[in-house]
């Protein structure tokens, strides 16, 4: 995407310094990037000067890295330290958030800014915390840089990099390359990642393909790999169940199969096989009560959400997720890690007394959470919270150990009050299915509000408590499903619920 302008960037023949700027978040290679812009420009004899302004938290600010650049010349020149407004010729954005935090500080001018940036998006904590979608509306970012900036490339640079087996820095100085933003020969970019000496070749596929989408205008093509399909793999006994349970799958109506086989692997990724075929068990029961005549939206509503329901989030499974080794990986590439190099990790952990006695056995638990003096008693013992350093043998060790109770959660009280509230809303929601199919159908889309562990949890059961309530009030009535819908949506719009009760008196003011 890209204005009708000339292909060779900024016109920089009356300026003798050229500035770039770079807007990244953490683990996403900003310091790489200036690095090999850096080594770039000397190799090609010029004199720069490269620094960093660092964010106040990975979502909360990006690092600002900054260069400026000139060819040699007899006077030293003095370069400034950061960005000024209006004063820059090629911007860099690692993503969508960092193009819209960048026009709003100025730094993209329609006179001048070559604007280069990634479509991907790395969510916000403000964004993360909606009960709902608070996924902020990227087209805005888009339209306002078309405007502001002089030139404007924009194209999922993650995706390029991830398929092709790097990170996001070598698909940006591609892009930057293919740009003709800098003066400077696609070789002298490819031998600064040459020099590199570390990831070249994966670092040269996604330099690459960020280039031929820059060359394009920021079109991206089909060049890039397909990712490989997911392989399940497990001893000879356990994949024989697992064989058995995809069969049972494929004998569901194929509307269904397609949300049921992605569940499938949800539920016993959470826990094993034989739970897989409880799934199935009861999504068998869902489907029974459906018909093709409306389009099996019982059965593929039942297939999502009791995948949902059994995979809760809870001690063992937050541990679970914490030790694997692809997220261990994954942590060192964002980082930008060496093998060398050590990463020192900080998991924090706050349980309160009820996530303390889910852990217990299931009748030992009740008694538990039934005594105000031991609930008191555990949270005194816990409320200050942990911080484990898992990078550390006995902090791994402990959250290990954590993990290996999955043999054991289906003992737990945690276990036994999950599944108590499954059957029940399962329940409530087929019993409709003859008066109102639709309503059933919309009761269990309201699983959808229940979700994450401790505090989150517990706001999301009341809200699904609220919602699912309201059902004798709307029952008998022609729009009985379009008032559940509304009131669900009315309860993912805002953490306090205020939207909910709103929109619960509406409803008792017409029953």
């Amino acid at each position: 995407m890209n204005c009708p302008l000339s292909r060779n960037g900024p016109e920089l023949r009356d300026r003798q310094i050229i500035k770039l700027a770079i807007m990244a978040v953490g683990g996403q290679g900003g310091g790489v990037l200036i690095g090999w812009i850096e080594s770039l420009a000397r190799a090609q004899g010029f004199v720069c000067q490269a620094t960093s302004v660092a964010g106040v938290s990975q979502r909360t600010g990006a690092t600002i890295y900054y260069i400026e650049m000139m060819a040699a010349a007899e006077k030293q020149p003095v370069f400034a330290l950061a960005p000024s407004a209006g004063d820059v010729d090629i911007l860099i954005a690692a993503e969508m958030m960092e193009v819209g935090r960048a026009i709003m500080r100025g730094f993209v001018t329609p006179d001048r800014t070559l604007l280069i940036g990634s479509s991907h998006r790395a969510l916000a904590v403000s964004e993360k915390a909606a009960p709902g979608d608070g996924i902020a509306d990227a087209g805005e970012v888009v339209a306002a840089a078309e405007i502001a900036a002089q030139r404007f490339i924009l194209a999922d640079m993650d995706r390029l990099a991830t398929a092709h087996g790097s990170v996001i820095s070598a698909s940006l100085f591609g892009a930057l390359a293919g740009s003709g933003g800098l003066p400077f020969s696609r070789g002298a970019f490819e031998e600064a990642i040459r020099s590199g000496g570390k990831g070249v070749e994966a670092s040269l596929r996604a330099f690459a393909a960020g280039y031929d989408v820059a060359e394009m205008g920021g079109t991206e093509t089909d060049t890039a790999p397909e990712a490989p399909a997911q392989v399940i793999v497990g001893p000879q006994a356990q994949m024989t169940l697992w064989t058995a349970l995809q069969m049972r799958v494929k004998e569901l109506p194929e509307p269904v199969q397609q949300m049921a086989l992605p569940g499938l692997v949800k539920v016993v990724d959470f826990q094993d096989c034989a739970y897989g075929a409880q799934y199935l068990e009861r999504l068998e029961k869902v489907v029974a009560r459906d018909t093709a005549t409306q389009n099996w939206s019982l059965g593929i509503a039942g297939a999502k959400y009791i995948a949902r329901a059994m995979t809760y989030d809870d001690i063992i499974r937050v541990a679970d997720l914490k030790t694997r080794a692809p997220r261990l990986k994954r942590i060192r590439e964002e980082m930008g890690a060496k093998d060398t190099n050590l990463v020192e990790l900080t998991e924090f952990f706050h349980p309160r007394a009820e996530e303390i006695a889910s852990l217990m056995p299931a009748r030992m638990g009740a008694r538990w959470e039934a005594s105000p003096k031991r609930m008191a008693l555990l949270n005194r013992m816990f409320k200050k919270g942990r911080r484990l350093r898992s990078h550390t043998l006995p902090s791994f060790l402990v959250l290990y150990f954590l993990s290996s109770l999955k043999g054991f959660r289906m003992k737990t009280r945690r276990h036994a009050v999950e599944l108590a509230h499954l059957e029940r809303w399962l329940t409530d929601s087929l019993a409709l299915t003859k008066e109102d199919y639709g309503l059933a159908v919309e009761m269990l889309k309201n699983r959808r509000l229940i979700k994450g562990y401790s505090d989150t949890h517990a706001r999301g059961l009341s809200k699904f408590a609220k919602v699912s309530g309201a059902v004798e009030m709307l029952r008998g009535r022609r729009d009985a499903a379009d008032w559940m819908r509304r009131l669900r949506e009315a309860a993912l719009q805002d953490p306090e619920g205020k939207a909910l009760d709103g929109a619960l008196d509406t409803v008792r003011s017409f029953v």
